[in-house]
């Protein structure tokens, strides 16, 4: 069971079926959904019967949960999650991914072992590989994995076949930069060595663990196959990985008590080993960052399901997992699931000035107005990789035609309420007219005066909403006649005085069409008024966002670049210059995309367009008023 999200024991996030499928479980996406914060994603792999699972429980601040083999066989099945609040940063969830131990003899299949080791290279901000001992060849030589994730996975997608030897090349030649891509998306690299027993020294001198880590992964000069081999490994760590971390930790127990690990107290542990201990949790919970998607967006648990969900969907197609295809895919759920959300902020904050129907079109407006920026506001939190503004587009059609809606509604509300005020005002008049108090001499002016008060009483009446001027200007249209039948019987008027006074009442009438007029040009312009702020406001929002991503990729190269200079400059200093030459064409590639980079053309080119005019954006509010009262006609 889930607390918010997070787990009190660990759960089976991707299963081996019997097929050797791989698919994420019901439970694990459950729990997911329910996490809503960013996530710092650690994954712990390795060859089985090492000791990964007890690391992972330490990290959990627990002294058991994953479970711990103490036989030859291997307890972990396909990957486990265990997720935990961040020990150190407020707002974050600490998920920790125990995968099955690689080279189980049991289960006699490497390739499994691969898709186990490539998924935990795709989910995680920090990838840790447990090993036993020392880090020797063969310890590298084991590691294999490491070789195989430029076959396992791509960064685009990939292209159709070509038959022209050209375009091979091409192909080749992007191939060969894709792989040099990694570095921007990979996780951070930490070996943690268990039961080391020897002295750290390197020729004879004091060396620290991280020293330990770059001399095991030195390069052997000359392209003899041997040397090719022994360097394949060390290379693709180093050029795939863009910060590696060692740690190395002594037997943490008797031989004896090594069976019961598990139930040991943490006092019981060598001391030497609860240091080690200490400083690899310290490190974790302090440098392990968010896990991001390629881009640079923040990935939250639900995302992180959804992930997963993709990648192993593709490797039981026969596919390759592509970080395009995934990012895509991802920004289309989060998206759609973004416009739905902003959408709800404003349907729930519009209810605020629904309830008080019928309201002043300032009133109105405003309303709109502040739920229309909240809602564009939660859109911008939750949506990425929106390029070509459609689903901005999307959440500013839903609004438009609800607006538009509750305009309709505003104004019935407002009709019903001015015909009910106009009909309680006149019952006393109307009962005068019937008992025939107007049907003598004098009445038509007793019949003005009497409607004369009433008119201002009505329009001294709060809160009647849009539709007021209308509402009298239909009104007294309709009693028009009745006005002139009095008139004509009044028989204290002279005919020249009929005259004069029946130009007053159409006087009267065209006077209060103009006020109706009015105050449909005042309410024009103050939705004209309002949407033109709302369009800057959707502008300012859009492009801070834009900006943003923009950042965040530039930050990517920036990382890459960083990490291939770093590379160079110890590859010169080891004598490596050729190699070290090879990176220029790298970190070229790395400077133009950086520079590529820019706001503008996207924001121009697709933004811009779809969001219009003020004109537009009003002309767009009647015409789904317009659609909305052909659907009503139809019913």
């Amino acid at each position: 069971m889930a607390f918010g999200g997070h787990t009190p024991a660990p759960v089976c996030l991707i299963e081996n079926g019997l097929d050797n499928k791989l698919f994420v479980t019901k439970d694990a996406i459950d729990i997911l959904k329910g996490i809503n914060e960013p996530v710092v994603v650690v994954s712990v792999v390795g060859l089985y019967r090492t000791g990964k699972s007890y690391l992972m429980n330490r990290l959990a601040g627990q002294q058991s949960g994953f479970a711990l083999g103490n036989t030859v066989e291997s307890k972990t099945k396909g990957i486990w999650m265990w997720c935990v609040p961040h020990p150190s940063v407020e707002g974050q969830t600490l998920m920790l991914l125990d995968t099955e131990g690689l080279g189980d003899v049991h289960k006699g299949d490497s390739k499994n072992d691969g898709w186990i080791f490539c998924l935990a290279v795709l989910l995680s901000s920090t990838l840790v590989y447990n090993s036993r001992g020392t880090i020797d060849n063969d310890a590298i030589q084991k590691l294999q994995y490491i070789t195989e994730l430029a076959e396992q996975i791509k960064i685009r997608s990939p292209s159709s076949p070509s038959e022209d030897e050209e375009e091979e090349e091409e192909e080749e030649e992007e191939e060969e930069d894709e792989n040099s891509q990694f570095v921007s998306f990979f996780p951070l690299f930490v070996w943690a060595v268990r039961d080391f027993t020897l002295d750290l020294e390197i020729k004879k001198k004091k060396a620290t663990e991280d020293d330990y880590l770059q001399y095991a992964l030195e390069l052997k000069k000359g392209l003899s196959k041997q040397n090719m081999e022994y360097n394949l490994p060390r290379e693709c760590i180093r050029r795939y990985f863009p910060s590696r971390k060692c740690f190395v930790f002594p037997p943490p127990a008797s031989p004896e008590n090594m069976r019961r690990l598990e139930s040991l107290r943490l006092e019981d542990l060598v001391a030497d080993f609860r240091e080690a201990t200490g400083r690899f949790c310290e490190y974790i919970f302090l440098k392990s960052p968010v896990k991001t998607l390629k881009g640079g967006h923040r990935v939250t648990g639900n995302l992180l399901g959804h992930l997963a969900q993709i990648y192993t969907e593709t490797i039981n197609s026969g596919d390759v997992p592509c970080l395009d295809n995934a990012v895509v895919a991802l920004a289309n759920l989060e998206n759609k699931a973004a416009v739905q959300e902003a959408f709800q902020v404003y349907q729930s904050g519009m209810e605020e000035v629904k309830n008080k129907f019928p309201v002043s079109m300032e009133n109105f407006t405003s309303v709109h107005q502040k739920f229309s920026s909240l809602a564009t506001s939660e859109f911008m939190k939750r949506s990425f990789k929106d390029e070509k503004g459609e689903y901005i587009t999307n959440l500013k059609q839903d609004i438009d035609m609800y607006y538009a809606k509750l305009i309709e509604e505003n104004e019935m509300a407002s009709e019903r309420k001015c015909k009910e005020l106009l009909k309680d005002l006149f019952s006393d008049m109307n009962d005068r007219l019937q008992n025939g108090e107007y049907s003598q001499c004098g009445g038509y002016e007793s019949y003005c005066r009497d409607r004369d008060d009433i008119i201002a009483q009505y329009r001294r009446e709060p809160n009647k909403g849009t539709k007021a001027e209308a509402v009298l200007n239909e009104f007294l249209n309709e009693r028009a006649a009745e006005a002139n039948s009095i008139l004509y019987t009044d028989k204290k008027l002279t005919e020249n005085e009929r005259e004069i006074k029946e130009w007053k009442e159409n006087e009267g009438l065209l006077q209060q069409k103009c006020k109706e007029e009015e105050e449909k040009r005042i309410e024009s312009e103050r939705m004209m008024e309002v949407e033109q702020e709302r369009q800057k406001d959707t502008i300012k929002q859009i492009n801070e966002k834009f900006n943003k991503e923009m950042e965040q990729r530039r930050e990517e190269m920036d990382r890459a670049m960083e990490s291939k200079l770093k590379e160079q400059e110890e590859l010169l200093s080891k004598g490596f210059k050729q190699k070290a030459d090879e990176l220029n064409e790298e970190i070229k590639s790395f400077k133009e995309k950086k520079d590529a980079i820019s706001v503008g053309g996207i924001f121009k080119d697709y933004v811009m367009p779809l969001l219009g005019t003020g004109a537009d954006l009003l002309s767009n509010i009647f015409m789904h008023r317009s659609l909305l009262k052909g659907l009503k006609a139809l019913k």
